[in-house]
């Protein structure tokens, strides 16, 4: 069978098992209505949701994928994607429990006006591009939001990640099997993935999610079917002089090293005000932070990049894999777990020159960061704002600060969509426990990042909102109800003389 045939019938069945899987909710959802309960959510979607998450919270299973997931990709830390996998599914199911994300929407939650109900009904089949760098925590997040809104979802692995989410998909249809479902509400493109099939899915599918490079979001939103894709992740991190220097050390260390950077969330800038430099680095060296010297830095730059390009030698790997591909085993201190590269390139040449004259303030994926010395905090944000506008443009900026002041000054005047405010950024940015932005592997970045969204992905992007409309009484101004202000400003009389008669 032809490839694109292949494609064409893995979309057909998924569409089938979606028509069923809508129908037979709306029968629920009926029958509670005629009980007079009106806005419920349909117990089998949630079902379904819930077999998803515990296929991969299973104890068990978690390691099982985890460990293959790093074997196949060469990408992270077995311990760390367990921890993302658990945190993450429960999270988003922390989010989910409780919302009603099918049927008529209530007046407050709709926040429509009078004479407009609103009633959210699934997009249909939902195609989702899966990265190499999170094989298991995204395709199990974009599932459980595709399902809980009444989706179908076929996955499009990338070739290094493949194996791993086959893997995933067996498990899940076995919680299938347990409850009573269709296996082709969740299916995958067969092994190995082909960008031909991909493009053929992306155009046959009703939505589209799209996760990981830049080329990845780019062949979704030109592929005519409507698609949300995220942008790059490029983080600069300011710590200014009211900072917690110990809390901001041991929180950035947290974060740049989990999963070896593997997270476009995780810090790769960080911009010191210079009053607190020499401080900070001594937290960051008790952290197991490695400030390197000039030629360390030339030779780092030099391995990681060629041509402006990202080499896969230290990708994501651990630190003592990186320390053994530079040379620097024997050299490192005790206890190194990340490296400090200092770039002296000033902050307009970031924005202005070509990645090959410093391309350490681009994004790096590995257990790195460039250091940046800022005199003031104006400073430190026209820094942040050139790395930003560089690459990474929308997705977020960190502060650690005790100006809560500053927070705000960074929202008004960057191009980005979060501030994380004194937390570990790769952590915080798609969700925490300890704050109250969604669970997400996924940041929109607006305008700036070229982006449909500027908002962590979650169920809401999965549904389409029909509007039930009813007449009203009319509201019809007169002109002074509108332009009174105005008129008083300008001189209605002149205006009005102003204006020419129609022919």
């Amino acid at each position: 069978m032809p490839a694109t045939q292949n494609v064409a019938a893995i979309v057909e069945r998924a569409r089938h098992a979606q028509r069923a899987f809508e129908r037979n909710a709306r029968e629920e959802h009926d029958a509670a209505a005629a009980r007079g309960i009106s806005d419920a959510q349909p117990a089998l979607f949630d079902r379904a949701a819930q077999a998803v998450a515990w296929a991969l919270l299973h104890p068990d299973r978690n390691r099982a994928l985890a460990t293959l997931a790093v074997a196949t990709t060469g990408l992270g830390s077995v311990e760390d994607k367990i921890a993302k996998n658990h945190r993450k599914t429960l999270g988003l199911m922390r989010d989910l429990k409780g919302v009603v994300a099918y049927g008529r929407m209530s007046e407050k939650e709709s926040c429509e006006q009078e004479g407009i109900a609103v009633v959210l009904r699934p997009k249909g089949v939902v195609a989702a591009i899966v990265p190499s760098t999170n094989p298991l925590a995204t395709p199990t997040n974009n599932a459980i939001n595709a399902l809980k809104t009444g989706n179908a979802i076929v996955f499009a692995p990338s070739p290094k990640g493949a194996r791993a989410l086959e893997e995933l998909l067996r498990c899940i249809h076995a919680e299938f099997d347990k409850a009573g479902l269709s296996r082709d509400l969740v299916s995958m493109l067969p092994v190995p993935p082909s960008k031909e099939q991909t493009g053929e899915l992306l155009r046959l599918v009703d939505f589209v999610v799209a996760t990981g490079s830049q080329n990845n979001v780019r062949a979704a939103t030109a592929c005519g079917t409507q698609a949300i894709g995220v942008g790059v992740g490029n983080v600069p991190v300011i710590v200014d002089e009211t900072a917690d220097l110990e809390h901001a050390a041991r929180s950035i260390a947290r974060s740049k090293c989990f999963d070896n950077a593997t997270s476009c969330s995780a810090e790769n800038a960080l911009v010191v005000l210079s009053s607190v430099r020499a401080a900070f680095l001594d937290a960051l060296a008790h952290e197991g932070g490695w400030l390197l010297d000039e030629e360390q830095v030339r030779h780092l730059t030099a391995t990681h990049w060629r041509e402006g390009k990202v080499q896969q030698t230290l990708l994501a790997q651990d630190i003592e894999v990186v320390l053994q591909r530079l040379g620097w085993s024997a050299l490192a201190p005790q206890g190194t777990r990340f490296l400090i590269a200092p770039d002296k390139i000033a902050h307009d040449k970031i924005t202005h020159g070509a990645q090959a004259a410093s391309p350490l303030s681009g994004e790096k994926m590995a257990v790195f960061l460039a250091l940046y010395n800022a005199a003031d905090f104006d400073a430190a944000l026209e820094t942040a704002r050139s790395i930003l506008e560089y690459q990474g443009a929308g997705h977020s900026v960190g502060l650690h600060s005790a100006d809560a002041d500053r927070a705000l000054q960074l929202a008004y005047a960057l191009p980005a969509c979060r501030v994380i405010v004194n937390q570990p950024h790769a952590v915080a940015t798609g969700g925490d426990f300890h704050n109250r932005l969604p669970f997400s592997l996924s940041m929109g970045c607006g305008s700036w990042g070229r982006n449909a969204i500027d908002e962590n992905l979650h169920w809401r992007h999965f549904v389409n909102r029909v509007k039930v409309v009813h007449p009203v009484a009319s509201r019809e101004p007169c002109l002074d109800d509108i332009f009174a202000d105005y008129w008083s400003q300008v001189g209605k009389e002149a205006n009005m003389r102003a204006i020419p008669k129609a022919r």
